[in-house]
């Protein structure tokens, strides 16, 4: 199996002039080594409090600190420009595992009351492995205060994105019609994830897995942990609304995010209107039977997988596929 090993998979930049890691053809299955989004920098420190002198990573240049290393791009034989790649998560296996709060970061920056939360100091979290014998359904121990706590594990790629046509992008604050740092915890073993193909060969980078992750992402930081992770690629011709679009064996999610939208209220809407209109397209629904069944269908629900200060949210619009058994 064709593979990308971890330090190779630093790039902290995505763009279409920068040469392939890796040429897949469409259904090959391959591997991606990826780092946490700190390319194991607070590993290697030590965990509990620090400075950004010692994390390398937060003396970046603005707009941000350097976080998500990617892993990419990877070209695909025959996709083009226009084209919608289906990327299915064959395997995903956290390896490691870090959380922290970053100081002037995550929703709680400034707000009184709470001055000793968003301080630099950080957490190991132990993963360990579930049934499977593996982390992909394993459980996650964090000691804090003299608590330890425990919760099952929810891997998920939280960064995955395709070349922009024209633009260098970098890998925190970008989010746009090409994909980018969305932290969707939906993005998880055996979901396939659609997005738009901007240049010949599609060029997907991927990085950011996170072992866990509550909805919000409240503190602007997951459990970030070093994986690995089996992909493959397909082509296809759906257009992508929005961001991009999820779907397993048990849902459809339309996903976007107010950067990319513009507005919260844009974000949630489009996914609203990109689901209604593929039950229109695809599954022979009336317009307003598609409308009326958003608002009183609990099979419909809105996940609000990143709410970060300052400015960071992204949304989805869920539907239960038990919804479509009626329309067979």
């Amino acid at each position: 199996m064709k593979s990308i090993a971890r330090e190779d998979a630093t790039k902290y930049e995505f763009g279409r002039d920068m040469e392939p890691l890796l040429e897949v053809s469409p259904g090959e299955s391959f591997r991606v080594e990826t780092w946490d989004a700190f390319e194991g920098v607070l590993f290697d420190h030590g965990f509990g409090e620090f400075t950004a002198e010692d994390v390398p990573n937060m003396q970046a240049p603005p707009p941000v600190f350097d976080a998500n290393p990617l892993a990419g791009p990877i070209y695909v034989d025959g996709a083009e420009r226009g084209d919608t790649l289906a990327v299915t998560v064959e395997e995903i296996r956290p390896q490691r595992g870090v959380t922290t709060t970053m100081e002037g970061f995550g929703s709680l920056a400034g707000r009184s009351g709470w001055e000793e939360c968003p301080v630099n100091h950080a957490h190991e979290v132990t993963l360990k492995p579930g049934p499977s014998g593996t982390t992909a359904d394993g459980t996650a121990h964090l000691e804090i205060e003299d608590h330890e706590w425990a919760w099952d594990l929810n891997p998920h790629i939280g960064t995955i994105t395709t070349a922009p046509g024209r633009t260098v992008q970098e890998s925190v604050t970008s989010q746009g019609p090409w994909g980018g740092n969305m932290d969707v915890r939906d993005l998880n073993q055996g979901s396939t994830v659609y997005l738009t193909s901007f240049n010949d060969g599609g060029l997907l980078f991927v990085g950011d897995v996170h072992a866990s992750q509550s909805d919000s992402e409240y503190t602007g930081i997951a459990v970030e942990s070093t994986a690995e992770i089996v992909l493959s690629i397909d082509i296809v011709e759906t257009p992508v609304p929005g961001v991009f679009r999820i779907e397993d064996d048990e849902s459809i999610i339309h996903v976007d995010s107010a950067l990319n939208a513009g507005t919260v209220e844009e974000a949630v809407n489009g996914c609203f209107v990109a689901m209604m209109e593929e039950l229109v397209s695809e599954h022979g629904l009336s317009k307003r039977e598609a409308y009326v069944q958003m608002s009183v269908n609990p099979a419909v629900t809105v996940r609000l997988y990143q709410f970060v200060y300052p400015g960071f949210a992204t949304f989805g619009v869920k539907l239960d596929k038990s919804f479509l058994d009626q329309f067979a």
